[in-house]
């Protein structure tokens, strides 16, 4: 629940502090005060839109800081399943707008986003204002208060659960027939494919050997040519080159004689003469090997215009056009397997449906049997708020097949007065019937609601008297289970609650503001007369005694 929220700089209110705690709290003041400020603040600190025009003038940002106790271990394992830390049952949440419309947020002192805030605030407040209560009147929220009501979360898991094992499947099976009919199609183009990649019987790297091949061929008279004069250079004269060491190395024994240091020499000049030797081995070898072959040539060039063909086909080399050979020859095996694969996977869909209409049937059955005790237990309650002739009903219509959410339609109808056909809610319900029937649904749902906070605004609307004061016992009813917090204009409704809050306002500096305070004893009575018309009149405060001595 919200023990303490703070408001600063937004619209009216400068900054003002509300302590609040267990049970049903009150929020009455005159029309304009400042009282439905207090529940948009709420709203932006549970993560809703951020506007820069509700900024007080003169101020660079509005703060709403709000504190929540978390008792409850299965909100905080929610919480923390969001990435957010509850530190000794306690959340404290902070929302700070800019002038500019600039929003940030934190949780426990991390910064968090308004998408994560929002889904906190849905775990913390349920907050019943002019837009929220519209939420009634959509399919979805209807199937969410009767499953609440079924106390049917197993059920709705196990359907949702079950729903996408079978989407998966059915995914699966349609994937690969599809596959399977494209392979079809394309099966001569395959293995076409195949066949020609096969016989060309190409090896890894072989365009570059035959690349190097070519060019040798083709100017083997130039190779030959400069490899004979590397080795008449070295090894074929005169002058060359292995002549010269050896009479270095005469030189060198001679030195040897006058001076051993220069032995150190003879390992350079053994290496050198070593060296050279083979050199004009390999030279003379490699020239003599080198001969033109023009067949031979021939046959080199055929073969790469092959590969070249193939790989302006199927892949840029011939690592790329083998990989296209294996992935056809793949897609010609999925030919074999398909159609025994596709039974495998029929007969699993089979069973997983199977399986989900079972999940689907036994959440029909908590339904069927929640509807109609939810219809009696609101139908109950409607004529003590304000609509006697008034009926709910819970209609559960069939789908052709199970979805994700079970295997029907959920509809609430409302028949508001006697005599009158029922409709849908969406069609026939005002703002404050509306707000009248999610007042009896919470009643109703009080002890299936996890959520801790609830606040009501327009709960009065349209209202007053003996159904006003059964409106207060309502949000009374509604309190002992979970902290209510409610704007009213009706004595009948503030007389009954834990703790009045009054908000009103007054310029301050030039500008309007709010300020709220808590009040009792007597300043509680002149409230309530004021409430009912009167706030010095002696009739009105005996009226506004006698309510909360009713209370009492």
């Amino acid at each position: 629940m919200i023990t303490e929220l703070r408001v600063r700089d937004i619209a009216t209110i400068a900054d003002v502090t509300l302590q609040l705690g267990a049970g049903l709290h009150v929020l009455s003041g005159e029309t304009g005060a400042g009282k439905s400020m207090l529940v948009d603040a709420l709203a932006l600190l549970l993560g809703e839109r951020a506007e820069s025009g509700l900024v007080r003038p003169g101020s660079g940002k509005a703060i709403v800081e709000g504190a929540f106790d978390v008792p409850d271990a299965a909100t905080r394992r929610r919480i923390e399943a969001l990435g957010l830390d509850v530190e000794e049952q306690r959340v404290v949440v902070r929302r700070e707008v800019s002038a500019e419309g600039r929003s940030r947020a934190w949780v426990s002192g991390s910064p968090t986003t308004a998408a994560v805030l929002a889904r906190l605030g849905a775990l913390l407040v349920d907050l019943h204002g002019q837009h929220e209560t519209q939420s009634l009147l959509h399919a979805d929220a209807q199937r969410d208060i009767l499953d609440a009501y079924a106390q049917a979360a197993g059920e709705r898991a196990a359907v949702v659960e079950a729903y996408a094992g079978v989407a998966a499947l059915r995914a699966e099976e349609q994937q690969l027939a599809t596959r399977r009919d494209e392979v079809r199609r394309r099966a001569d183009y395959l293995r076409h494919v195949v066949s020609e990649i096969d016989a060309a019987r190409l090896k890894p790297g072989e365009d570059e050997a035959l690349q190097l091949e070519a060019r040798r061929l083709s100017q083997a008279g130039t190779l030959a040519e400069h490899a004979q004069r590397i080795a008449a250079a070295l090894d074929g004269g005169e002058a060359d080159a292995l002549r010269a060491v050896a009479a270095a190395e005469r030189a060198l024994h001679a030195l040897e004689r006058i001076d051993p240091s220069a032995a150190a020499w003879r390992e350079l000049l053994d290496a050198a003469y070593a060296n050279l030797s083979e050199l004009a081995r390999l030279a003379a070898e490699y020239a003599g090997s080198v001969q033109e072959d023009p067949d031979r040539l021939a046959a080199v060039e055929r073969r790469r215009d092959l590969i070249f063909r193939l790989s302006q086909k199927h892949g840029a080399g011939i690592a790329e056009v083998l990989a296209t050979r294996d992935t056809a020859a793949a897609e010609l095996d999925l030919l074999d397997t398909a159609d025994t694969d596709l039974r495998a996977l029929a007969a699993r869909r089979a069973a997983a449906e199977a399986a989900l209409a079972a999940a689907a049937d036994a959440l029909t059955a908590r339904r069927k049997d929640a509807a109609a005790r939810l219809a009696r237990g609101v139908n109950r309650l409607l004529p003590q708020l304000g609509l006697p002739g008034g009926k709910l009903g819970v209609a559960l219509t069939p789908l052709a097949e199970p979805q994700s959410h079970g295997r029907e339609t959920v509809l609430f109808t409302v028949q508001l007065n006697v005599g009158l056909d029922a409709k849908p809610l969406a069609k026939v319900a005002s703002g404050g019937e509306l707000s009248r029937l999610m007042l009896a649904l919470k009643v109703v749902l009080a002890r299936h609601d996890q959520i801790a906070t609830l606040v009501f605004d327009e709960v009065d609307q349209g209202i007053g008297g003996e159904v006003g004061a059964q409106v207060g016992a309502a949000l009374a009813e509604v309190a002992e289970r979970h902290q209510v917090l409610v704007i009213t204009h009706l004595p009948q409704i503030a007389a009954v609650a834990d703790r009045h809050l009054v908000v009103s306002k007054q310029p301050r500096g030039g500008i309007a503001t709010s300020d709220v305070q808590v009040i009792h004893g007597e300043d509680r009575v002149t409230e309530l007369a004021r409430m009912l018309g009167d706030a010095e009149g002696s009739a009105a405060r005996q009226h506004a005694k006698a309510l909360l001595d009713a209370r009492a």
